[in-house]
């Protein structure tokens, strides 16, 4: 399981949500969200912003930073990539950093 799958779920789970409601109200469909969660599938950046947005959480809470300075700073880093290099770069990116991570841990 990828580390932004288990805190997707672990997030979720402590709000009390299914995963067929959190899918409902962040328009994915429940089997990709069980893709993320499992580690099958790394969510795209606007799906990561979409997840959060619905689990009122920021976008670096789904990565796995524990250290809460670094949350504003990530986010705004993950913005500016956005802004700056478009969707899809960005995606891979953060889809790179996601991996390392993983390889890491």
């Amino acid at each position: 399981m990828s580390m932004i799958g288990k805190k997707i779920q672990e997030i979720r789970e402590m709000q009390n949500m299914t995963r067929q409601e959190l899918a409902r109200k962040a328009r994915i469909g429940i089997q990709t969200l069980e893709k993320y969660e499992t580690g099958a599938k790394i969510p795209e950046v606007q799906t990561v912003l979409k997840i959060s947005t619905v689990l009122d959480v920021a976008p670096s809470d789904l990565l796995g930073t524990t250290c809460h300075a670094k949350h504003s700073v990530l986010d705004q880093e993950i913005d500016l990539l956005i802004n700056e290099l478009g969707k899809e770069k960005a995606r891979l990116i953060l889809q790179k950093a996601v991996d390392d991570k993983a390889i890491t841990s």
